[in-house]
């Protein structure tokens, strides 16, 4: 049975996958398989190094030094374990390979088993722990070339060998032992460096998804709060009042009723857009935002004249801008302010819907003069979690605005949203 992931994890899985894909992808295929299958890896090393270390096991046999050529193959045996045992490794061919120095000073290998170590050591371990091993198990071998008795270069022919050749040759050989090591440890320390970059990069794109997630999440949700409050709203009160008036003016009631499924049907198309599960002709997702314009605004209005509302409304100044976010932000202020009017006040005369624009200021302005539902012996219950209001600052909050929501001064209750636009400046 395989479990469902919750949302975050899910788009943060879908992250994290989509970037080791690309990691993959520039690794190439053959690096691609070697990563993979790090047995593969550590067979590719063993070989390696006993190509490396042949000549040296050949002389060795030549020479009749049997022990120095069981101990190449022991390093390259114990070399298969170097993911697993990085210092066990590390300290073992270390070891080995003072002793295969001590029986066969004139390898062609020297320090060969000790790269391989050290790098998987670079690799797995910090940079500082792997500096520190990097000297400790250079240490040993560099000191046997230094005080070697015998130099590890033989010299050919017959010309007089210089006074000083034994020294320089064990110096050359001790410091080459030494900048090898330093070199494969450095390559280790730059792949694990970049590993990490990597990890890294993979764990901010998975934090940027979470984060993404959970704005679409509480987008949807106050999409659904405002589509779902406002429409349930208007459809009782316009299902209370085709009860009223269905015996008295049948004709009436009948066109409440129509509105009554109007509303319905406009909620439901509302809540699909913004689920995204309508399609186009075309067969590509459908905007997961309702569009609005003006006219949109003015159908509002009359809906909630239908279900009861004495709505007035005023525009003062030019008119909103054609950004249909802006616009639905101003739409869904103008909602959520009526609906809370519809559901909450009581004994109204008249609400007014005023919106001023002056420049880059637009004011939104919602109020009534009725007594609200703010009464001593109100249920409390009943006033809402404030979800509404919430929102509000929110989408005012995307264009620099505020919302202040209260008791009207002259009673009755008042909520004022200013935002501001300045999109026509960045197109100029």
């Amino acid at each position: 049975m395989s479990e469902e992931l919750p949302a975050q994890d899910a788009s943060a899985h879908v992250a994290d996958a989509s970037f080791a894909e690309i990691t993959l992808r520039r690794r190439g295929r053959i690096r691609r398989y070697l990563f993979e299958h790090p047995r593969a890896m550590d067979a590719v090393v063993v070989l390696c190094y006993s190509l490396l270390a042949l000549p040296t096991f050949v002389g060795s046999i030549s020479d009749g030094k049997w022990l120095a050529s069981v101990l190449l193959v022991a390093i390259a045996a114990i070399l298969f374990f170097r993911h697993r045992f990085q210092l066990s490794v590390t300290a073992a061919v270390a070891v080995l390979e003072v002793a295969v120095t001590l029986l066969y000073p004139w390898g062609s290998n020297v320090s060969a088993g000790l790269w391989f170590a050290l790098y998987a050591v670079a690799v797995s371990r910090t940079r500082t722990f792997a500096l520190t091993i990097l000297g400790a198990a250079s240490l040993p071998l560099t000191l046997v070339y230094l005080f070697m008795w015998i130099s590890p270069v033989a010299p050919t022919g017959t010309e007089q060998v210089p006074e000083n050749f034994h020294l320089i040759s064990n110096i050359t050989a001790a410091v080459s032992i030494v900048l090898s090591n330093l070199i494969a440890t450095g390559i280790g320390i730059s792949v694990r460096q970049r590993r990490e970059h990597e990890s890294e990069i993979r764990a901010w794109a998975a934090r940027t998804a979470r984060l993404g997630s959970v704005t679409e999440r509480n987008r949807i949700a106050r999409e659904m709060h405002d589509v779902v409050a406002h429409s349930l709203t208007v459809m009782v009160s316009l299902s209370d009042g085709a009860a009223v008036v269905v015996k008295k003016d049948p004709a009436r009631a009948g066109e409440v009723l129509g509105e009554l499924s109007r509303t319905g049907r406009t909620a439901l198309a509302d809540m699909r857009r913004v689920l995204g599960v309508l399609r186009d002709d075309s067969g590509g997702p459908a905007p997961l935002e309702p569009t609005v314009s003006a006219h949109d605004l003015s159908k509002l209005l009359d809906g909630f004249r239908t279900a009861g509302l004495p709505v007035h409304y005023s525009h003062t100044g030019p008119a909103l801008p054609e950004d249909t976010a802006f616009q639905l932000t101003v739409y869904r202020i103008v909602q959520e302010s009526l609906t809370n009017v519809l559901r909450y006040g009581r004994s109204l005369g008249q609400v007014d819907v005023q919106i001023v624009r002056e420049g880059d200021q637009v004011t939104i302005e919602v109020r009534d003069d009725g007594k609200g539902s703010l009464e001593p012996g109100t249920d409390q219950s009943a006033l809402g979690t404030g979800q509404g209001i919430a929102g509000m600052r929110e989408r005012a909050g995307i264009y620099a605005g505020s919302v202040d929501a209260g008791p009207g001064p002259k009673g009755g209750w008042r909520v004022r949203a200013e935002l501001t636009w300045n999109g026509d400046k960045v197109k100029t």
